[in-house]
């Protein structure tokens, strides 16, 4: 039984959208998060990375900057940039990529649903990084990144889905700079809102598709205030975090590729004779995408080549995602990545860059290239079933959830 609730949602006043609405802190660096929120006075990264409000030299993680986020977010809401809904509802958030469109409900989901596993994860988390969304979250006193959620599809949610996009206006639609479409709906109808509520209430499982960090840092939060809170009923807004809950149907991973800076002392002949062993080797004439499981594109000193694992299904959903065979017969024991997860000698590149990417890599210095096929939805829900983790960068979602649209406040 989950509890995903109708919240009072924090969002840009109209006309504000397309001007607030940013891709996700953690898809910058420093650097370039100063560059973007440059002559953009409204953009939610001066939230989301107040150390842009400071000079380069300051520390990003000082009491004082997160103390600038909360500041600006509070500015913004009382000069009328950002309004709070009176009622708790639930939301439709739609994005559109390539014209193809995934459409998720925005809503509170149960920081207890996460602890007790209910909404199940399929990554691990760097103390590190949670710190960071941790104070950030505990300071604004709200949660400003909504988590990627993901559902196994479900008629009553599909059929409400679809009366919002085929027959109700929308309560804003634009276009970001990126060429992705957003567009988001107000689900006030009490009918709808009680019948999402007993849908979603009916599931046992509940999966994060992206925003580990995000979700782990937020509900740390409502823990801690949890404990801090004698009166605490289990009511209160800080048990529940942000998310965009999206049906199976909706969704889609794209390929997450591997770079190699060197062959581990290895010459190219060695190299691809040991390889020989776990793969057939064919050279190709031009770039490879893998049309299918256990296959890989390689861009070895500037030749393509596909590789087809030689081997059997393990029948272990973690041992038979592709990117643990890659790592496993081939990262690992020739190239000598032994964790990818510190190993400076391995990148990743997200498939949303192409496969050019990895050939400029490659002509910039990097040994070899690997291209993936993509993982699926389902091989994630059954590692996550199986209480399992996948191994690092397995998973690349686009297009990206924009923050700033949607905010949860924790008190109010």
């Amino acid at each position: 039984m989950s509890d995903i609730r109708p919240f009072r949602a924090i969002r840009p006043a109209k006309g504000y959208e397309d001007r607030i609405a940013a891709l996700p802190y953690d898809v910058y660096s420093s650097a370039e998060a100063r560059e973007v929120v440059k002559g953009k006075p409204d953009s939610f990264l001066n939230i989301d990375r107040p150390e842009t409000a400071f000079p380069v030299e300051q520390d990003m993680y000082a009491p004082e900057v997160y103390a600038h986020a909360k500041k600006t977010l509070d500015s913004m809401i009382a000069d009328g940039r950002f309004v709070q809904d009176e009622k708790p509802y639930y939301y439709l958030y739609s994005l559109t990529m390539d014209g193809r469109k995934q459409t998720g409900f925005v809503a509170a989901a149960s920081i207890w649903d996460y602890k007790n596993g209910i909404i199940k994860k399929h990554e691990n988390t760097r103390a590190d990084k949670e710190e960071d969304r941790i104070r950030h979250v505990d300071t604004c006193d709200a949660q400003t990144g909504p988590i990627f959620l993901a559902y196994r599809d479900e008629d009553v949610l599909s059929g409400i889905m679809n009366k919002y996009l085929t027959n109700i206006k929308p309560d804003y639609d634009f276009v970001s700079e990126d060429g992705i479409g957003h567009t988001g709906w107000i689900i006030s109808d009490d009918e709808d809102i009680t019948k999402i509520s007993k849908s979603f209430s009916e599931m046992n499982e509940i999966y994060i598709a992206d925003g580990h960090h995000r979700c782990a840092s937020a509900c740390k939060v409502g823990l801690k205030r949890a404990q801090e809170n004698p009166n605490h009923t289990g009511n209160e807004e800080y048990n529940h975090f942000l998310c965009v809950l999206f049906p199976e149907n909706q969704l889609k991973i794209m390929d997450y590729n591997r770079v190699v800076k060197d062959l581990n002392g290895l010459s190219s002949d060695e190299y691809l004779k040991k390889i020989s062993e776990k793969f057939s080797v064919k050279e190709e004439a031009c770039q490879v995408k893998p049309a299918k499981q256990n296959e890989f594109g390689m861009n070895l000193q500037g030749k393509w080549y596909k590789l087809e694992y030689l081997g059997d299904k393990t029948g272990d959903p973690v041992k038979d995602l592709d990117v643990s065979i890659l790592q496993d017969n081939l990262l690992g024991p020739i190239l000598g990545i032994g964790d990818p997860k510190t190993d400076k000698r391995i990148d990743f590149v997200g498939g949303i860059r192409g496969l050019s990417e990895l050939d400029r890599r490659v002509k910039e210095g990097c040994a070899v290239a690997f291209s993936m096929y993509p993982t699926s939805i389902t091989e994630l829900f059954d590692v996550a079933d199986a209480g399992l983790l996948m191994p690092p960068k397995s998973t690349w979602f686009e297009p990206k959830l924009r923050s700033g649209l949607y905010i949860h406040h924790l008190s109010r």
